[in-house]
């Protein structure tokens, strides 16, 4: 299992959610955030508003998700944003106890 963590243009935020929703992808977690890239921001702005999306994919799944956020939220321009790919030991659903891959979706 891996974690994708994407910060991304609010504006792109929706078209990213129904595309991954489009693949099977509907559970995430999002919250809105502040941040700058190697540009540091845009004056007269130090920080810049961004949404941040984190999903918990299989190791199968990770590519395609990469892909779909990718394809959805780029410009080409500077502050597009920036994907990490993380680790994850392991999950449980707490409802039903189920763990690893079977507690994803």
């Amino acid at each position: 299992m891996k974690k994708v963590e994407a910060i991304i243009r609010g504006n792109d935020f929706d078209r990213v959610k129904n595309a991954l929703k489009q693949i099977g992808i509907v559970p995430l977690t999002a919250y809105p955030v502040q941040g700058r890239g190697v540009q540091g921001g845009v004056p007269p702005y130090d920080l810049l508003p961004k949404m941040k999306i984190e999903i918990v994919v299989k190791d199968k799944d990770v590519e395609t998700v990469v892909n779909v956020i990718t394809r959805n939220a780029r410009s080409g321009t500077p502050g597009d944003g920036k994907i990490f790919i993380i680790p994850v030991e392991d999950a449980i659903r707490i409802r039903t106890g189920e763990r690893g891959n079977e507690a994803l979706y």
